[in-house]
């Protein structure tokens, strides 16, 4: 990775509003030019590995930029297959960080949800990936 940001590699915006139709789906709102990214919501669907292999792609994609990232999960719910995805999008993060890149991670979770704030502290100890865990 090179020491200076390449704006040029900057990937397009992903904006994917949540739905609780068939399949429930997280929100989505990653930023390309600002590294500010959001997933939240509920997540249990029939294609966990088509919805989630686009956003871990584009954070390797965005790791070519050598800015800064900040990400920000906020699930109310997630199913244990969505949880193997979720944990492929930190483990990216995590080989961005590795790499030299800055990141920022919180993880949000209702006060009175201990399996959510659980499930944040597994993905810190596998992947030994900084969060910050936040109440709401």
């Amino acid at each position: 990775m090179s020491n200076q940001p390449n704006p040029e590699l900057t990937p397009p915006n992903i904006i994917i509003k949540g739905s609780k139709k068939f399949d429930i789906t997280p929100s989505v709102n990653f930023n390309g030019q600002t590294g500010i990214c959001k997933i939240s919501g509920e997540s249990h669907h029939q294609n966990d590995r088509d919805f989630y292999l686009p956003l871990v792609q584009w954070i390797r994609n965005y790791a070519k930029t050598g800015r800064p990232l900040e990400f920000n999960f906020k699930f109310i719910y997630f199913s244990t297959a969505s949880s193997k995805q979720i944990l492929l999008l930190i483990e990216a993060l995590k080989q961005y960080e590795q790499a030299g890149g800055v990141v920022t991670v919180n993880w949000y979770y209702p006060d009175d949800d201990e399996e959510i704030l659980e499930e944040a502290e597994d993905y810190i100890h596998a992947t030994n990936l900084k969060m910050n865990l936040i109440s709401y």
